[in-house]
């Protein structure tokens, strides 16, 4: 089979055949429909994600697709079960094997490829936002990298909760984006002073943050007494650094919050957030936005895309 594999941290990642797995006990074996791409793959990439394999391996954090086997004690989801699940490498490929208490059945009118972009984008916001940073109806919600993957849903799922949303995005066309996805404000990171526009809007409680670096400090400085920060990623590339001068005055807490950390010490919290989730989208209400759609042997420039920032929502590859 084909799959888009690592073989050194010093090299691109290149498509290339290798053996079909076979289901070890306690996996499935799944034929993949799409993969969701993810910012971690490009850390992976060089290495600098905190929980990269070693070389060779095949990138690929999110995947859904169909059943095709089970291994040994494995006694569901059935062969022909539509799934989704959190791979967290393998996923760039033909087929792969993933432990089976990982798949979570998808609804029967969800499409593979808003599956692939589902758990990790719509987990961390709902995680994010509901349980990290107990978000109120009312209150005002700052999101940077709002037309992003993660960010699109912070959106979409801080309206939801009755959020006052102002989105801070680049350019006009994902500032659009985030418009339809439910902000109330938007505000162009190119061209505005975002401490000063959040300011003019009353200031934000909880500012939800994938960007970092200066984006993080103007949006700390505009944050009210007893807000929020969370910290979820680093897409600027700069990690910023905090003045907890500036916290004890302003009585402001900044949270971290990895996602995936939850499969190892809460998952009960992780699967009863997913479980909202998938009931909000089976009353269709939350809209996926798959912003690009790739073959797998155009998985490098679908990477390509991610790295420039340039997309909006999730970019997905189907094999």
């Amino acid at each position: 089979m084909r799959a888009y594999r690592v073989t050194a941290h010093d090299s691109p990642p290149r498509l290339t055949e290798i053996a079909a797995p076979t289901a070890a006990p306690g996996e499935v074996l799944i034929e993949i429909a799409a993969c969701g791409l993810n910012f971690a793959d490009l850390l992976m990439i060089k290495g600098q994600y905190q929980e990269t394999p070693p070389p060779p391996f095949t990138l690929g954090l999110e995947v859904a697709g169909t059943v095709r086997d089970l291994g040994e004690g494995v006694t569901g989801p059935a062969i022909g079960s539509r799934v989704a699940v959190f791979a967290g490498q393998g996923g760039l490929a033909d087929y792969g094997c993933f432990p089976a208490d990982r798949c979570i059945t998808i609804p029967d009118a969800m499409p593979f490829d808003h599956a692939a972009g589902f758990l990790i984008a719509y987990g961390t916001s709902h995680l994010a936002l509901a349980h990290r940073a107990r978000l109120q109806p009312g209150e005002r919600l700052l999101v940077l990298g709002a037309a992003g993957g993660v960010g699109l849903t912070a959106v979409e799922i801080g309206a939801r909760m009755g959020a006052e949303v102002i989105a801070c995005a680049r350019g006009a066309a994902k500032l659009a984006v985030a418009k339809a996805a439910g902000a109330a404000h938007v505000i162009d990171s190119d061209s505005s002073d975002i401490r000063a526009e959040v300011r003019t809007l009353g200031g934000a409680d909880v500012v939800y943050d994938a960007v970092g670096g200066a984006q993080f400090t103007a949006a700390m400085r505009a944050t009210n007494p007893e807000g929020r920060i969370l910290v979820i990623g680093f897409a600027s590339g700069d990690l910023p650094q905090i003045p907890a001068n500036h916290l004890l005055v302003k009585n402001i807490s900044v949270i971290g919050h990895y996602w995936g950390g939850y499969m190892g010490f809460a998952p009960q919290t992780l699967t009863g957030s997913l479980e909202t989730l998938f009931g909000w989208y089976r009353k269709g209400g939350l809209r996926p936005h798959i912003g690009a759609t790739y073959k797998l042997d155009q998985a490098a420039e679908a990477l390509a895309l991610l790295k420039a920032r340039k997309s909006t929502g999730k970019i997905v590859v189907t094999p």
